[in-house]
């Protein structure tokens, strides 16, 4: 049988110089490129901006990245398209179809694909549906946060993520809140299909707590909070630092870096916690295990996600979860031994950690929340709704 060849774009995805950027996409593609069923063609457009902004250092450490790079069992492609700081992400969608769909044309040339995919609404949504229109292919969207909370609602942006889901072929989203947010915003409910993240159960999993707090410097015996994601405002980790005065036993292991980091420091001396608050900065996602192990308590007071990769990790390394009370926590925390939900808010956030403190669950039991993941299955789900939208099912 003929293999389904699948051209997807992604612009979040894990490079020399960014290796944790949108390292839960890489997880998911090599898990399908393994299946052997799938001539997957993964194309990372990679935003320049013009000089002198390409300056910066945020960008020149992109300019040496190279245009075809081999990572596992995937070649992945980075075509360049021009971002203009400023102007809101607006026309970054056309920006990266004219920069992908030459490529595109040329590979399809050479052997057809069946389908254009992307990995996120914006601005890949846009770009896929554009260049699949233009090689009379169907296309498919997955959506996984904010990329339908933040730019299902900008301004100039909108509308055209409105525009790409209306014409896309088929819809991802990973929980059932957000196919409903996106249903809210005028797409088709009925096209829509729950695809969740997956997990490497081999690395997320029970350790000894004592000797993951032995690596880390932590005394054996101490409490233990951790917090896992960028720092930006939407995470909300000042309301975790808000907390720790009301807390004060405890010790918060902040992973992850971001604009935030400055103030967040300056929050914790203000409060007099800096020296409970450890900034660990990006972490190897091999090495998130031991934080997350170590951790009595998992905490992420997050404005908003789909499904955080956060929560799934922390639940299979046996660490009960305290987040907001958002669609796809609620879907996912259903058990009083998965954690429990708080508002942004100091006093409901350390009343949730004091009782999970006290009253720790069996670790087996918060393991068993998150069981039936695995990137196997969530590529197995995938390379299924691809067919079906490609009419080999």
């Amino acid at each position: 049988m003929t293999k389904l060849r699948v051209l997807s774009l992604s612009t979040l995805y894990p490079n020399p110089q960014t290796p944790n950027f949108g390292i839960f996409v890489e997880r998911q593609m090599q898990a399908v490129a393994r299946r052997g069923d799938v001539d997957l063609v993964m194309v990372n457009p990679i935003g320049m901006p013009p000089f002198p902004l390409s300056l910066h250092p945020r960008y020149r450490a992109l300019v040496g990245l190279p245009a075809e790079e081999q990572r596992g069992s995937l070649t992945v492609l980075r075509p360049r398209f021009r971002l203009l700081p400023g102007i809101g992400g607006r026309l970054n969608a056309l920006a990266v179809a004219r920069a992908v769909f030459p490529l595109a044309r040329k590979l399809h040339a050479e052997a057809p694909f069946d389908l254009v995919d992307a990995q996120f609404f914006y601005p890949d949504g846009p770009a896929a549906v554009a260049i699949a229109r233009a090689l009379g292919l169907p296309s498919s969207i997955k959506a996984r946060g904010a990329d339908i909370h933040h730019w299902g609602k900008a301004a100039g942006v909108a509308d055209q993520v409105l525009r790409a889901g209306k014409e896309a072929s088929g819809l991802l989203a990973v929980a059932q809140g957000l196919a409903d947010d996106m249903a809210a915003l005028g797409m088709d409910r009925d096209k829509i299909t729950i695809h969740r993240t997956g997990l490497n159960a081999d690395l997320f999993r029970p350790y000894d707590r004592r000797l993951c707090r032995d690596e880390l410097g932590l005394a054996r015996d101490a409490q233990v909070l951790a917090c896992v994601g960028a720092l930006i405002p939407r995470k909300g980790q000042s309301f975790v630092i808000d907390a720790m005065p009301l807390l004060p036993d405890a010790i918060l292991l902040l992973a992850g870096q971001g604009p935030d980091e400055s103030a967040l420091k300056s929050q914790a001396e203000r409060l007099g916690v800096a020296d409970r608050v450890r900034f660990l900065g990006a972490m190897p996602h091999d090495r998130l295990p031991v934080v997350l192990n170590a951790a009595d308590v998992f905490v992420l007071p997050t404005a908003s996600e789909g499904l955080a990769n956060a929560w799934v990790e922390a639940l299979a390394c046996g660490t009960p979860v305290v987040t907001t009370p958002i669609p796809g926590a609620v879907e996912l925390l259903t058990d009083p031994a998965s954690g429990a939900f708080a508002a942004r808010d100091k006093l409901a956030i350390a009343i949730e950690v004091s009782q999970l403190l006290a009253n720790p669950p069996p670790r087996e039991k918060v393991a068993a929340a998150v069981a039936g993941f695995s990137w196997e299955a969530n590529a197995a789900a995938l390379v299924e709704y691809w067919k079906r939208l490609a009419g080999q099912a």
